[in-house]
């Protein structure tokens, strides 16, 4: 049995001003992303030139924010937007949606590809390969943070996380993201995407992992408390919302390389 190593949320202190590790986090994934989007400009099938990479990391920033709190108020804990507002804004104190965030994302792309006329699956396609970074390094944040732990376990690895309700050993989920939704998927899709692929087949296969992941990992994950399961005493909002991400996926796929054989 483990304990969690509860570590200070705030990084940095300087009179009033605290800089939080999940804000670090975020940070290390814009960049990484950002980095990584330059070398993938490179490519002779890439949508944008190297100069473009930064205004669109700052579309994605916009809407990776404001999507994932949104989507987190919308899907997860409108109750407490409602006692209160302000809480909205509090981004450090955790609470961010990747589904809310995709949304987000995903419109910010169609506004950016408005712009530059790269066309909005030619962007997605591009785009997708460097999303793997941020949610890796956001679980990080989760794990730093204390927040969004799995459920008891006896498992070797069981962690003990004083920020839960009880002194029971739980599964490290946030670790278990990061290792899927962060390591793998990156590694996925980025030898996918090392060759041209059929027009929307990277995005395709960004859904089905990242459904797939996230499906499996929320049995061993606690159900956010304010809603418990949905149904069956298992079925949970993160099942809910990733199931149509497989299906959008798979139909993707099979469009891409339908249109390839045509």
């Amino acid at each position: 049995m483990l304990q969690h190593p509860q570590i200070d949320p705030v990084a940095i202190a300087i009179g009033p001003l605290k800089i939080h590790w999940y804000g670090l986090t975020y940070l290390v994934g814009f960049v990484a992303g950002w980095w990584l989007g330059r070398i993938r400009t490179r490519k002779p099938w890439s949508p944008i030139n190297e100069e473009q990479m930064g205004d669109l990391l700052f579309y994605l920033a916009l809407g990776v924010i404001l999507g994932g709190r949104l989507g987190y108020v919308l899907f997860y804990n409108f109750d407490a937007f409602l006692a209160d507002p302000l809480w909205l804004l509090r981004v450090w104190e955790g609470g961010m949606s990747f589904h809310g965030g995709l949304l987000g994302v995903m419109f910010a792309m169609w506004w950016y590809g408005r712009k530059v006329g790269s066309g909005f699956w030619r962007l997605a396609d591009f785009v997708a390969p460097l999303v793997p970074v941020g949610l890796g390094a956001g679980r990080i944040g989760n794990f730093i943070n204390g927040e969004l732990w799995g459920k008891p376990t006896d498992v070797a690895w069981g962690m003990v996380f004083r920020t839960a309700p009880d002194s029971l050993a739980r599964h490290p989920s946030q670790l278990y993201q990061f290792a899927l939704e962060g390591v793998a998927l990156f590694v996925i899709l980025w030898w996918f995407s090392s060759r041209q692929r059929p027009r929307m087949a990277v995005s395709g296969l960004f859904l089905i992992c990242y459904g797939v992941f996230r499906f499996v990992v929320e049995f061993v994950r606690q159900p956010d408390p304010q809603l418990g399961y949905l149904a069956f005493d298992w079925l949970t909002m993160g099942q809910v919302l990733s199931f149509p991400m497989i299906i959008a996926g798979a139909a993707l796929m099979f469009i891409a390389y339908r249109r390839k054989a045509e």
